[in-house]
């Protein structure tokens, strides 16, 4: 689970990356999941996009996804979302700490 902070840490580092996911008329595929776990693994953090023919809100689709592929759903901005999943083995992004009270 993200705090606000790491959420908000999160959504800057999404501003400058591509979308590299797109759902379209076929809705949720195993490509789909595959490419956005591949994705997941080298990068963390990625974008993806709810097609205007898409069946699936932009919501649903992150939410599919995510909990899939046990990530979280950072953002969903109108038609775009953005999913993180750390990465165990090799960390690419160190966010901020949670803080203790």
């Amino acid at each position: 689970m993200l705090t606000s902070k790491q959420r908000a840490y999160l959504r800057s580092l999404a501003n400058s990356i591509d979308t590299i996911v797109h759902v379209g008329k076929g809705g949720m595929s195993d490509e789909i999941i595959k490419q956005a776990d591949d994705a997941l693994t080298a990068r963390e953090i990625i974008k993806g996009k709810c097609l205007e023919n898409c069946s699936l809100t932009p919501r649903e689709a992150s939410e599919i996804i995510a909990e899939k592929l046990s990530a979280d759903v950072v953002q969903v901005i109108g038609s775009k979302f953005v999913l993180y999943r750390k990465n165990e083995k090799e960390p690419v992004i160190i966010l901020p700490k949670a803080n203790k009270k």
